[in-house]
């Protein structure tokens, strides 16, 4: 059978990157050709990944068409300077504004203001040059990007003033609202030039597809497009079962940011390995990625270092087994307007691992409406102190009793075939 449709997919982030930021179109790749549309996909060639996963090259569907071209990235003249800061700034990890070396201040400079929107803008020219004639030669008349690295959307705007194309803009994040933006040190030009990319990209697309109603809201606001919500979710992994750990784990599981340091939660368990002699027996907390020194510094200052399991970065589907035996799940996310919006992408994982979430975040987050209508967890905000204590004992108790679980309702919405159909609709009605 004939695909009724071909599109053409430009993304940074794919296999062999690690992290979050590939998986949301690795999966809409996988299951596009399920819904008879033909997935073009077009990435960097030598690009410069902070985290790499060699597992989801295996993930990438054979039905997909991937184009590679060489990009030109001024991280590597930064990394001349110092590889292990420009690899930490390339993946977000912003370094404690009063903690900040000359360099890091330089590169953030530069970062904000001489790279708009971002250091990957050198790929756009040589992209658009060669995306006409793919575009002609394959006979595709809709594309998809997907940012951050948001200037990918100016491939998408250049195309778009070119042909006569169907233009689909997907923000993963934000893009001036995202909350480093701020920390990027902008000169009120460079603001503004960024304001007025995001406006002319958001009302040149036809279509905006964005993670989470906040956004959603927050994008009415620049433009009169469409905009659709499609979150990321979580595809049926099958991984080797391991038993649920002896100790009573909290794992948290990603990169654990400065910015997000839960001091909260080490006041809470502080206090609880004082209170509660079986408690401090049996707590462990179970640490898989990049951890900043500052948020292992408050950990150290809160007295857990006894009970810390620091298991570094982990491949994708190693994190997942950790993640499906320990005994409870924390979700941590910055407390700041800017990050109501971050429904963080292992959310959806952790959902269906079973094992219950321990989230802490800004006051009306997006993920604590989700946790609360999925039954698969508590939320927290900052101030919340002797509520989350009892949370984290009422589980420790439950797990004493070997009786710690969740029952999950309304799962199925979120799985990645599910999210991948709403897609498919949107690119049908734009047929």
């Amino acid at each position: 059978m004939q695909p009724t449709k071909k599109i053409l997919i430009i993304s940074y982030y794919w296999p062999p990157a690690g992290g979050p930021g590939v998986q949301r179109w690795l999966k809409f790749v996988k299951y596009l050709p399920d819904f008879n549309i033909e997935p073009h996909v077009y990435v960097p060639e030598n690009p410069t990944y902070p985290l790499i996963d060699q597992k989801l090259v295996n993930e990438v569907s054979s039905k997909a068409i991937i184009i590679k071209q060489p990009i030109f990235e001024p991280y590597g003249l930064a990394s001349f300077f110092s590889k292990n800061n420009t690899k930490k700034i390339s993946s977000g990890i912003i370094p404690n504004q009063k903690k900040q070396s000359f360099i890091e201040k330089a590169m953030l400079w530069i970062r904000g203001n001489v790279f708009i929107p971002d250091a990957r803008v050198f790929w756009v020219k040589p992209s658009v040059k060669f995306l006409k004639e793919y575009l002609q030669e394959h006979k595709i008349d809709t594309i998809i990007t997907t940012g951050p690295p948001h200037s990918l959307h100016l491939i998408g705007l250049q195309l778009k003033k070119e042909f006569n194309i169907t233009w689909l803009a997907d923000f993963r994040d934000p893009w001036t609202t995202i909350g480093y933006h701020k920390q990027l040190k902008l000169s009120s030009w460079a603001a503004n030039k960024h304001k007025a990319l995001e406006k002319e990209v958001m009302n040149a697309c036809d279509q905006l597809i964005v993670t989470s109603p906040t956004t959603k809201a927050e994008f009415e606001a620049i433009t009169s497009k469409p905009i659709e919500v499609i979150t990321n979710g979580y595809d049926m992994e099958q991984v080797r079962k391991k038993p649920l750990d002896d100790k009573f784990t909290l794992a948290h599981i990603g990169s654990f940011l400065s910015a997000r340091n839960p001091t909260i939660l080490w006041k809470a368990l502080q206090e609880l390995i004082t209170e509660n002699k079986e408690f401090n027996k049996q707590f462990q907390l179970k640490l898989i990625g990049a951890v900043s020194a500052e948020v292992l510094q408050s950990i150290k200052e809160f007295g857990l270092n006894n009970h810390v399991n620091h298991l570094g970065y982990l491949p994708h589907h190693e994190a997942i087994m950790e993640q499906r035996s320990s005994q409870v799940l924390l979700l941590i996310e910055i407390d700041s307007q800017e990050t109501r919006c971050i429904i963080p992408g292992k959310l959806f994982e952790y959902m269906v691992s079973e094992r219950p979430i321990i989230a802490i975040g800004p006051e009306h987050a997006d993920f604590a409406q989700i946790i609360k209508e999925t039954n698969t967890g508590a939320f927290f905000k900052y101030d919340e102190l002797e509520a989350l204590k009892t949370q984290i004992l009422y589980y420790f108790e439950q797990f004493q009793q070997n009786n710690l679980k969740v029952f999950p309702v309304g799962l199925q919405q979120y799985s990645r075939i599910s999210l991948t159909e709403k897609l498919a609709k949107l690119l049908i009605i734009h047929h």
